[in-house]
């Protein structure tokens, strides 16, 4: 018994020490010294210093920040930017003769507050947040291979450009664009895993993934807990101009996106959302490119002209699309089949108030006018049991449309 006793001693002091320790790396941000600096080096890079802020109620901070100190202008080719404060014209045709007025953009922060001129309003980015993030160094960027292959210029059909995506969408035929319209119906899906993204977008895009020069412009909402810490449906815009290799990212994480608006945050959530079965709520999102102006691809959701990507930041878009498209996109890294949600979770033939839609879905032509996709639209459904996707027309008010969705994992959808 004797001989145990300063063996016990030992143990208990070891594990005193361990647990000492334990606590100051905790209080250290339980990570190496030189991530810690990497976080706080982003952090200080994307939090720019706040002209007031807004405390929203799910738990957003909005940072009003001055419209010249925004994170666009950390891009190398915009360091003398000069910003152009709106467009120079809008396309023709702008709500397919229905004469229905845009719809109004609610957020929830919008419940606080709303920023002052000449500020726009930035999602601010947490230790958190950067954290929850596979890598630091890609943080608030897109895994490579992360759009239909299909769609891509010249490109292989290689299955591995897609791995972990699934789409439920409608798209163009090759052709020359300078833009589109949607009317997108907002929900909430239920996604399986934190790494899950469930979302609702346009795609604008021209180059391919084989010549590394894939050039999109991305808008929508989207539910991804990883990238934001909740399952909240939230606006979201996205670029990039190397087949997301190196450049773009979600939202205002990098520098490209030159926002001039004051009244709603990219990166903030919707509220409210639709109801299965009851009351449905939708948003308009436009993309033009301003070929009357500087070039610059222009974006407005609901009545709300958002700001622009400067056309010095493409390649392939600096002149005209190869493609638009429409729909959902559902991304997991499960090794199987995921239950995750695309749109409402359920499939296109419940039908209106059930089913997710985009209506009214125009392109830009040459003569900067909206009109219906005039060589009708493909669709494309890689898995249909599990997600699917239908279109039609309606000349009075829904235009071309689509509704799209479904469940996942299934007893049709293993």
């Amino acid at each position: 018994m004797a001989a145990t006793r300063p063996c016990f001693v030992l143990g208990m002091a070891l594990a005193f020490l361990f647990m000492e320790g334990a606590a100051r790396a905790a209080a250290a941000g339980g990570l190496p010294a030189q991530q810690r600096r990497q976080v706080r080096s982003l952090l200080r890079r994307l939090n720019k210093p706040p002209v007031e802020t807004i405390q929203s109620p799910d738990g957003d901070t909005i940072d009003c920040v001055h419209i010249s100190k925004q994170p666009a202008f950390d891009h190398p080719s915009l360091k003398n930017h000069t910003i152009q404060m709106k467009p120079s014209y809008h396309p023709e045709g702008l709500y397919d003769g229905s004469n229905m007025a845009p719809h109004s953009i609610t957020q929830t922060w919008h419940q606080i507050g709303r920023c002052p001129v000449n500020t726009i309003p930035i999602r601010r980015t947490m230790k958190e947040d950067v954290l929850r993030a596979s890598s630091i160094r890609r943080y608030g960027q897109k895994r490579p291979r992360s759009r239909p292959n299909f769609l891509s210029v010249d490109e292989t059909n290689d299955s591995n450009l897609t791995i972990g995506h699934q789409y439920a969408l409608a798209y163009t035929p090759k052709g020359r664009y300078y833009g589109t319209k949607a009317t997108i119906n907002l929900w909430q899906p239920t996604v399986e895993t934190d790494q899950d993204f469930s979302l609702a977008q346009l795609w604008i895009s021209g180059g391919s993934y084989s010549g590394n020069d894939l050039n999109t412009i991305e808008a929508g909402w989207q539910v991804y807990p990883e990238l934001y810490g909740d399952s909240y449906t939230r606006l979201f815009i996205y670029w990039t101009s190397d087949a997301y290799q190196r450049t773009g990212c979600y939202n205002l994480l990098c520098s490209g996106f030159i926002q001039t608006n004051n009244q709603v945050s990219i990166g903030a959530s919707f509220s409210p959302m639709s109801i299965y079965g009851g009351l449905q709520y939708e948003t308009d999102i436009l993309v033009w490119k301003d070929t009357n102006g500087a070039g610059n691809w222009w974006l407005q959701v609901g009545d709300e002209i958002m700001g622009y990507w400067p056309s010095t930041i493409f390649s392939y878009l600096q002149l005209s699309a190869s493609y638009v498209a429409w729909g959902g996109e559902v991304y997991s890294p499960l090794a199987g089949q995921t239950s995750t949600d695309m749109g409402s979770g359920h499939f296109p033939g419940e039908g209106f108030g059930k089913a997710s839609y985009m209506k009214n879905l125009q392109v830009v032509d040459s003569f900067n006018t909206l009109n219906p996709p005039l060589s009708g639209v493909g669709l494309a459904s890689e898995q249909p049991n599990c997600y699917n996707v239908q279109s039609g027309t309606d000349s009075v008010n829904w235009g071309t449309y689509i509704f799209y969705g479904g469940p996942g994992k299934n007893p049709s959808c293993p």
